[in-house]
């Protein structure tokens, strides 16, 4: 039987054409005024996947490829 992937996990990591897995910087939405300019610099752009979360990404998205996205 063919594998599903979760909607709310292939929404939320894409692929880097390096072939890392990248993900947002949590606490980014709202909030931010009282962050400290180093704080604010530190949450723009992307973060990358540790290796030992990996295994669980995979788990939930085995069909991620460079053409996925957030």
């Amino acid at each position: 039987m063919k594998q599903k992937t979760k909607q709310a996990a292939r929404k939320r990591f894409k692929v880097s054409s390096t072939g890392k897995v990248k993900h947002r910087i949590p606490h980014q939405a709202h909030f931010n005024a009282k962050d400290s300019g180093k704080e604010t610099r530190r949450k723009h752009g992307d973060g990358s996947v540790s290796s030992s979360d990996m295994g669980r990404i995979h788990r939930l998205t085995p069909y991620l490829t460079n053409k996925d996205s957030y």
